[in-house]
């Protein structure tokens, strides 16, 4: 598991384990601020050694300049004229690739150098001063904290009360910047993975223009190359014709000289102070322990950490607890104090003392003290609606009535869903339709209601409802097969869980992935992928029962099972599936041989680097929408990561008053191919065990019966993991092609042998 997220409630226990999760959060940006001094040395050198290279290439490029070759005679023939011309065109080459190199260097220092020192300087020093004050307010506040317990309790009332006042001021400071701290350190957390990978991409991409540069002089240069190929072969063959000569001219004149004269869980927790005991003289002292009481046993683990020493956890100390009363200031001269009697040392009273006086009736009623408390420190958390949105009949009446209104009058509306309408009539909207009294207003042919307002309002009601539409109880199913697996079990663990929905709900989840598919089948109009509409409904229809750090950083995979949803619901909602996982949270795996291959080709890259294609800037669409405007430009990939990438992110980019991330963006942090819906074996089953393969390598010597055969080209190659499948390079040709029983397959002949292709390593021809 990676960093645990911190808890904003944990700021009000600072118990140790919330303080090694700090330490945790602190070594890994420490860790990062090294990584990018490194980096930043490095970078460095590179330029350095770049600059050197550099120099050195011109060095060379100016001698090439320089030399003039000499010839023999009184003339050049027109091949001797080109290769001496040679040698200032090379030099000419190489110092118009230096240029590059040099505008490559610069682009660095810019893009990647200043980028990352300024992210490391400016945001991660944010975090060491941030970091100073929270250790500065711990000191103070629990320097001020003992102070005030070690406070006689015989001292007179106002002192007492403005010691109080005091401390409690401390302690709301200290809490304070405890929670700007551990707000400081998740932001940094998650705003590392752009600021330190974005500088890297526009890195990369200078130095995809500085090859692509080198490519396009390689072009202009071909022409001349070839020409130039021509004549030296032209020379080659003079200079072997003319060196027979020679020879033939050396040997008669060695044979007669004269003549010839040549030459890279837990109910309650908290700090308590207990008193520990020692012989005379020495009397008593309190240590400060980290303390946490398992009701049903009435146990009580305590553990030593002081947050002064460098917060070292000692050794952790268990007792049975067999009552607990508040001991009076008559008989101790402290407050707050409780004496345990502990069942494993009869005879044995151990005391302790709390915090504060509420924290004191915090204590006493935890362990069943004896004396009564007025109230409890706890929280109820509420969530106050102003609509009484049921998931009955009108409420199902409103989905349609949304639903048909919204395809008919604005289905091709850029940002639908996206942009939101003013709230008080998205309110007043809903409560109307919602309303058993009110006359059923037909949204289709109203014109009293615009189609954002219509949008807001129905997810508004989807949110409003006493529980999600997806439930509480299944929310961790949802989310389980979002974060691993295939695509093909992913899927199958989202059919599953819909299928446990009560009617209702899936009934009304069944209509609105249907309605969903078909805006996604119009974003070339209203810019609505699937990828966005998973971004606007996956808040909206699944959410936990509390809302944590931990529950917000589930927000990606609620968006995947969307998309899975919408991708998919004609086949989720149509009929119950036939068999489940025993446990639909646990992902289903295939078999390794076919998922291998169909794993295989998507990782492959999909696309060559083109930069007239690509702006590190502005990312321009391509396609029908050469003109879209510039916020239409920031559209990214239209494809979604529920089959592929469990990944995700987003930015906000309003089109106009929006709360979701902008049209198009890209959610998927790995390849926007999305992975074939191919049936694989059961897991753990041979090849030959596979019915369809069998009947493959049965008929494999022909082509089915009826079936048109075609040719194909291999795209990729490919090693047979089976006798029934074929091994093959890139560009071989496959004769008689024709679709195999196995699904993700074809059958082809090669060289004579007929077998299995796997379908998406060739293309057809």
């Amino acid at each position: 598991m990676g960093l645990h997220p911190l808890e904003f409630s944990e700021c009000y226990l600072d118990s140790p384990s919330f303080r090694e999760k700090i330490k945790a959060h602190e070594a890994e940006l420490d860790k990062t601020n090294r990584f990018i001094k490194e980096l930043y040395k490095d970078g460095k050198n590179l330029i350095n050694a770049t600059k050197q290279l550099g120099m050195a290439q011109r060095k060379f490029a100016q001698c090439l300049g320089e030399f003039q070759f000499e010839y023999i005679g009184d003339a050049k023939t027109d091949d001797e004229k080109c290769i001496d011309e040679s040698l200032q065109e090379f030099s000419s080459f190489l110092k118009n690739l230096e240029d590059q190199r040099e505008l490559m260097m610069r682009n660095i220092t810019e893009t990647l150098m200043k980028p990352l020192e300024k992210f490391r300087k400016e945001q991660l020093g944010a975090v060491r001063a941030e970091r100073k004050r929270y250790e500065k307010e711990t000191e103070k506040y629990y320097s001020s904290l003992e102070k005030l317990l070690n406070m006689s309790a015989k001292k007179k009332e106002p002192q007492l009360q403005e010691a109080d006042v005091q401390v409690e001021s401390m302690r709301h400071q200290f809490q304070g910047e405890s929670l700007d701290y551990v707000c400081k350190l998740q932001e940094i957390q998650e705003r590392k993975k752009f600021e330190c990978v974005e500088p890297m991409l526009a890195f990369f991409q200078t130095v995809f223009t500085f090859y692509h540069q080198g490519y396009e002089l390689a072009k202009d240069f071909d022409h001349y190359k070839r020409e130039l190929q021509i004549n030296i072969q032209n020379t080659r063959s003079r200079f072997e014709g003319a060196r027979s000569e020679v020879f033939e001219l050396m040997k008669r004149i060695r044979e007669a000289p004269q003549e010839y004269r040549q030459t890279s869980p837990i109910s309650c927790e908290g700090y308590l102070y207990v008193q520990e005991k020692r012989p005379p003289p020495f009397g008593s002292s309190w240590v400060k322990r980290y303390c946490t009481f398992v009701k049903e046993q009435k146990i009580l683990h305590m553990v030593t950490f002081d947050h002064r020493s460098g917060g070292k956890i000692g050794e952790t100390e268990s007792i049975t607890l067999k009552s607990c009363l508040r001991k009076t200031t008559d008989m101790l001269d402290r407050r707050f104090c409780l004496d345990l009697d502990i069942t494993d040392r009869p005879g044995t009273v151990l005391t302790v003392q709390a915090l504060s006086e509420d924290d004191h009736k915090f204590w006493m009623q935890a362990m069943g003290g004896k004396e009564p408390i007025g109230h409890y420190l706890g929280r109820t958390l509420s969530k106050e609606r102003g609509i009484d949105a049921q998931l009955d009949e009108v409420g199902l009446n409103f989905v349609k009535n949304s639903i048909s209104a919204i395809e008919t009058r604005g289905i091709n509306d850029q940002g639908l869903y996206r942009v939101v309408g003013v709230s008080s009539k998205v309110q007043k909207l809903l409560s109307l339709m919602i309303d058993e009294k009110s006359n059923e207003v037909d949204l289709s042919t109203s014109e009293d209601w615009d189609v954002k307002t219509i949008t807001s309002a129905l997810k508004l009601y989807l949110r409003s409802l006493p529980e999600p539409l997806m439930t509480y109880g299944l929310y961790k199913e949802f989310i389980s097969p979002a974060k691993g697996g295939s695509p093909e079990s992913r899927i199958q663990a989202v059919h599953c869980l819909v299928h446990k929905l009560p009617e209702r709900n899936r009934l009304v989840l069944g209509l609105l992935m249907k309605h969903l598919a078909n805006v996604a089948a119009h974003s070339k109009q209203n810019l609505m992928t699937v990828a966005n509409l998973g971004v606007v409904f996956g808040p909206t229809l699944m959410r936990p029962q509390e809302e944590t750090v931990a529950a917000i950083m589930d927000l990606k995979f609620q968006n995947i099972v969307v998309e899975i949803l919408i991708e998919h619901h004609e086949k989720i909602f149509a009929d119950a599936p036939e068999s489940c996982p025993l446990s639909p949270a646990a992902p289903v795996f295939s078999a390794p041989t076919r998922q291998s291959k169909k794993l295989g080709r998507q990782n492959r890259p999909l696309a060559v680097y083109n930069p007239q294609a690509l702006d590190i800037q502005n990312v321009s669409a391509v396609g029908d929408h050469s003109s879209l405007t510039t916020e239409e430009t920031s559209m990214g990939s239209n494809e979604s990561v529920s089959s592929q990438s469990s990944s995700a992110s987003a930015s906000e980019t309003p089109i106009e008053k929006t709360d979701h991330p902008p049209l198009g963006s890209s959610l998927s942090s790995g390849s926007n191919s999305r992975s074939p819906t191919v049936s694989e074996p059961a897991p753990g089953a041979s090849r030959e065990n596979h019915p369809a393969a069998s009947t493959a390598a049965s008929e494999k010597e022909k082509p089915e019966e009826g079936v048109t055969s075609r040719k194909a080209k291999a795209v990729y190659p490919c090693e047979a993991e089976h006798d029934s499948e074929l091994s093959f390079q890139v560009g071989a040709i496959f004769s008689a092609v024709t679709q195999s029983r196995e699904p993700g397959w074809l059958e082809g002949e090669l060289e004579g042998k007929r077998g299995l292709i796997p379908e998406n390593y060739v293309e057809m021809l």
